[in-house]
């Protein structure tokens, strides 16, 4: 965990431990998600659809896949 000011321009310093961890360098962009009372900073992804790849696959097995296209019927 790390500590990080707010200046009076409303700017942050992210923390060199949170930069290495996402591999961050100036200039690359990052998502900032509030839920709630809590911040998520987030490394955003260079293609969103290489970063959501595969996970029907996962999340949905066959014999899952196969009953809903039979109750379809």
């Amino acid at each position: 965990m790390a500590v990080a000011t707010i200046s009076s321009k409303n700017q942050i310093v992210i923390p060199r431990e949170a930069r290495e961890a996402l591999q961050l360098r100036a200039g690359d962009k990052i998502l900032v998600v509030v839920r709630g009372k809590r911040v998520l900073v987030l490394q955003k992804p260079k293609s969103h659809s290489a970063a959501i790849r595969g996970m029907a696959r996962r999340a949905y097995p066959a014999a899952h896949l196969e009953q809903e296209r039979q109750s379809w019927e």
